[in-house]
């Protein structure tokens, strides 16, 4: 079933913490080794937000590609995680398996500097074909990883590119509060799955760095300054007007990540952070928050 209504025209008030205007989420995303490569067994390198604007390329290993993928944890997420720890802003790191058994160190930062470490699914890749089996075992293989590198079970997920199995599946295996395959809502709201409430809080293709793919939409740090700024701005306003919501911004470790790039989230963070009655969360919070505010009654 799909619903094109949602709330409607008047939206709840969302009770943020400390009566916030805006609740701001920013999600890392960790996807470095769990990419399309031959070296992993598949039948063709990765195409999608490469960095480099290289298709993918059927039976070759494309050495570019792999090493943009390898940027990301060997220098831009650091460099990433500074940064945040510099402005106090707690994140969410969307982490792939494969990529935090690549370099595990990373999922072990964010969780000593009290970042959420989420699930992203085990390989990096579109689930909408495969057979609910194997997205299964991979789900429940992602779940085993995270946990033991972090010492902790993950309680968001996000697959990114979800099949239409994929809810149903992860649920089955229990321990989730949330999941962020939803592109949606501006607020979280809950579904429900096999006739159980379940809470999604909604993720973003738009308000995401993937602007700065191949260099096809922001072209410098000031580009995606100020695309942000402008979602936090109206959405800022309305929280003044009696509306709360929820920015959700995406941020890959391999993009934004890059020197030039971080200027433009450098710019940004120190934009918002002049603000007042700004909530800065993680997933997992905002899931807190929801289930205890606003109780699943008929999903």
């Amino acid at each position: 079933m799909r619903d094109f209504t949602g709330y409607g025209e008047r939206l709840p008030d969302p009770e943020w913490p400390d009566d916030a205007l805006i609740a701001v989420n920013f999600n890392l995303n960790m996807e470095g080794g769990g990419e399309r490569c031959l070296f992993w067994g598949d039948d063709t390198s990765e195409g999608v937000l490469n960095d480099v604007g290289m298709p993918a390329m059927a039976g070759l290993r494309v050495p570019y590609v792999e090493s943009t993928f390898e940027y990301g944890s060997r220098r831009g997420v650091w460099r990433l995680l500074d940064l945040f720890d510099h402005y106090k802003v707690p994140i969410t790191l969307l982490a792939v398996g494969r990529a935090l058994q690549a370099c595990p160190a990373v999922g072990q930062a964010c969780s000593a500097r009290g970042h959420e470490v989420a699930s992203h699914g085990l390989r990096w890749i579109d689930y909408t074909g495969v057979t609910p089996e194997d997205e299964l075992a991979d789900i429940r293989e992602a779940v085993k990883v995270l946990e033991l590198i972090t010492g902790h079970r993950p309680s968001g997920w996000l697959t990114g590119r979800p099949s239409i199995n994929t809810r149903r599946l992860a649920l089955s295996l229990g321990g989730f509060l949330y999941d962020r395959d939803c592109l949606n809502d501006e607020l979280p709201y809950w579904v429900s799955v096999g006739g159980r409430p379940h809470l999604l809080v909604p993720y973003s293709l738009e308000t995401n760095d993937n602007g700065f793919d191949c260099q096809r939409g922001f072209k410098a740090p000031q580009d995606f300054f100020d695309y942000m700024r402008g979602a936090f701005d109206t959405l800022y306003r309305e929280g003044e007007r009696g509306s709360p919501k929820l920015l959700s911004i995406s941020l890959h470790d391999r993009l934004i990540g890059r020197p030039a790039r971080s200027e433009g989230l450098r710019l940004l963070l120190d934009y918002m952070r002049g603000f007042p009655r700004v909530w800065y969360c993680r997933g997992l919070d905002i899931a807190r928050h929801w289930r205890s505010a606003f109780p699943a009654v008929d999903a």
